[in-house]
């Protein structure tokens, strides 16, 4: 079936699942750990089941909405139908600036892993090649997203039974020490909340799903329970094996943890894994951005030629290569941790519209409790991400209003 712009409603939920499956995985085991265990500690599993707690409100949040709006661009929609125009104009601005820093920092990890002098240049190799895939069409993407995320589980469950069968694990090293502080707590689960927002990806593309309004909210907290179960036992399992400083200062922690379990033939195997994952999450990443950038260019928030859909793909193919070429960019210059500090506070400044929107529709206590959580993480991430975050949004405010006066 294809909607009247253009966009073919070929996914079901099985995709949908892998598709916010691809995005969460990729994001947080590989990415997100080392600076949460340098924030929190040995409160780091503290910190993990903060930002879970939060991510259940927002996705809670976000099925009951999808269900009623079942259109590309998530909470830039819902927030526009919901609170006014100038707050969906807010969320999607926060989606676009800050999703496109995560996927700067996702290519950026793929290089690390990849090649590390050359970290700059693999990162943009991988930008360009996933959006030319992703312009071939919806399809091919999610054929992608299946090899990728079968490809990354199993390299996490070889990981977790390498290291609880080398005996090297010692379940002391899960115990709370005095470096636990409640700042550093909420500041790791605002970072690890970078890992969790995968799911806004299904909601992104409600107008390439079938059945949206039964699919959508199956389909993420389906996708978000399998990813909190994999960060859970990979999380417990390299923290019992490297101890909360060892994970801070670990520069590739799942390689580090399975050459400290007596297994270091192991390491290119999990290197290999970690570069799939983020491929995995930029693929995602870069479907999301586009489509609340179509969203955004219909309603002309951005330039109304980036709502064009190609006849033959089915794809909005000027937004996909628009955001291909910003994150290539960003990528060839991007540092990783501050990418990951100012993406969690767009994201959940993007989340914290959504559960305002929410909390329109009835049954409040979940959206008042994800707003709250979702303000607090961002005000607790690190000072120079919640500045940079604050400035972003201001410049986005600023554009609305000069665009309001003409």
């Amino acid at each position: 079936m294809t909607t009247p712009d253009g966009l073919q409603r070929g996914l079901g939920t099985a995709d949908a699942v892998v598709i916010g499956l691809g995005s969460m995985v990729g994001a947080g085991i590989f990415a997100a750990l080392a600076p949460a265990a340098a924030a929190a500690g040995s409160g780091l599993l503290i910190g993990l089941a903060v930002a879970a707690v939060v991510a259940y409100c927002n996705a809670t949040s976000s099925a009951r909405l999808a269900a009623c709006y079942p259109e590309s661009g998530g909470t830039y929609i819902y927030g526009r139908e919901r609170l006014g125009e100038f707050w969906g104009y807010a969320a999607g601005w926060s989606f676009v600036v800050g999703k496109t820093a995560s996927c700067a920092a996702m290519a950026l990890t793929v290089g690390l892993y990849v090649w590390p002098q050359w970290a700059h240049a693999v990162a943009v190799a991988a930008v360009v090649a996933l959006t030319a895939v992703n312009y071939a069409g919806i399809q091919k993407s999610a054929l992608l997203t299946r090899i990728i995320v079968a490809s990354v589980l199993a390299v996490l469950a070889a990981v977790v039974v390498i290291i609880a069968g080398s005996g090297t694990a010692d379940a002391s090293r899960l115990s709370l020490g005095g470096d636990v502080s409640a700042g550093g707590v909420l500041q790791a689960a605002g970072l690890l909340f970078f890992a969790f927002a995968g799911y806004a990806r299904i909601a992104t593309l409600g107008e390439e799903i079938r059945d949206p309004v039964r699919t959508i909210p199956r389909a993420i907290p389906i996708a978000l329970g399998i990813a909190l179960v994999v960060y859970a036992v990979v999380a417990v399992t390299v923290l019992a094996v490297l101890g909360g400083p060892g994970l801070a200062t670990a520069p590739a922690p799942l390689a580090d943890a399975v050459a400290a379990a007596g297994a270091p033939h192991w390491q290119p195997v999990v290197r290999a894994g970690a570069a799939v994952a983020a491929l995995g999450s930029l693929l995602t990443l870069i479907l999301g951005v586009s489509r609340t950038t179509l969203a955004m260019a219909r309603d002309h928030h951005l330039p109304h030629g980036l709502a064009a859909v190609h006849p033959r793909f089915n794809v909005p193919h000027r937004a996909e290569v628009v955001v291909g070429i910003v994150v290539a960019t960003l990528a060839a210059v991007v540092d990783l941790r501050g990418a990951i500090g100012f993406s969690s506070f767009a994201v959940l400044l993007y989340y914290a519209i959504a559960n305002a929107a929410a909390w329109t529709l009835g049954h409040r206590v979940i959206p008042m409790a994800g707003l709250t959580g979702c303000v607090v993480l961002a005000f607790a991430l690190p000072p120079a991400s919640v500045i940079t975050g604050l400035a972003a949004t201001a410049v986005g405010a600023a554009i609305y209003a000069a665009r309001s006066r003409t």
